[in-house]
């Protein structure tokens, strides 16, 4: 197993004021957010890499069956297979963060759909961890929060070193706790 944790470091948080509704003020992008672990960009490396080699393999009988000029097929299938497995898992990485405050868990991701969720603990149902078998190898899991309500009722955020997921996972269920009694 890999751990990468002397380059991974928690970022100072922001100073937030409330709006008139008492959430804090939520500054754009990624200001005051924690970055996923770096094994994550590893994590979606590899599976790049498992959906790659099946294209790679048909280019491949493509091209020997010379149905086409030399090239043709196998060469941008190249070029679009290196932008999937070099450059996407890195820009996915960069594109994703999270953060828990006292009340409330903040999770932003996405690249030409950037998705802003924000769960209040209060709506948690319940609370699942989720380790694929390459997560696994990696030491990292993936945290889902289960809201009240059906659209956007569930909120994923992968690419946590496994011990933070489970302390994230009882810091939530500890506030769940506390707002049933």
């Amino acid at each position: 197993m890999t751990n990468d944790n002397a380059e991974w470091a928690e970022p100072a948080e922001p100073e937030t004021s409330a709006d008139e509704g008492g959430f804090p003020a939520l500054a754009a992008d990624n200001e005051g957010l924690r970055p996923l672990h770096p094994n994550y960009a590893k994590v979606i490396r590899v599976w790049a890499l498992i959906i790659a080699v099946p294209i790679l393999i048909v280019a491949l009988i493509v091209e020997a069956a010379e149905v086409l000029f030399p090239g043709f097929v196998l060469l941008p299938v190249l070029l679009l297979l290196g932008l999937l497995v070099l450059r996407l898992p890195t820009r996915r990485y960069h594109a994703r963060g999270y953060a828990m405050g006292d009340e409330r868990l903040r999770v932003v991701r996405g690249l030409l759909f950037r998705s802003d969720a924000v769960v209040p603990f209060g709506r948690v149902q319940h609370i699942d961890l989720n380790r694929d078998p390459v997560e696994r190898y990696y030491g990292l899991s993936t945290l889902t929060v289960h809201t009240a309500g059906s659209h956007n009722a569930s909120v994923r955020l992968p690419g946590l070193l496994d011990e933070d997921a489970r302390v994230m996972r009882e810091t939530i269920r500890a506030h769940i706790g506390r707002e049933s009694l």
